[in-house]
């Protein structure tokens, strides 16, 4: 089975960027220490970029995946920064 790989691409309204990093940073931790199937889960901030943020992610397998999909925290992450946000652009890939 492949793995799955997100890329997850934020474009952040300046005023509500700290807010966000700290919001995306606890629920990247808390994703990589509860979920079994979450094999990695990292925060990258571009360095000439304040506007954006990117997460990469890579679950175990489609299973894995689903289940991060319909995770408690993934909903109440999304709540918290929804108007903090311009735009989203999610990128599911299979990994080997």
């Amino acid at each position: 089975m492949s793995k799955v790989a997100l890329v997850v691409e934020f474009e952040i309204k300046p005023a509500h960027r700290k807010a966000f990093e700290e919001i995306i940073r606890f629920h990247a931790k808390r994703t990589r220490e509860t979920e079994e199937g979450c094999v990695q889960f990292d925060v990258l901030i571009p360095q000439n970029d304040d506007n954006k943020v990117f997460l990469f992610e890579c679950y175990r397998d489609a299973a894995a995946f689903e289940t991060h999909g319909k995770s408690p925290l993934l909903v109440e992450t999304r709540g918290k920064y929804k108007d903090m946000i311009e735009n989203r652009r999610i990128t599911v890939c299979s990994a080997d």
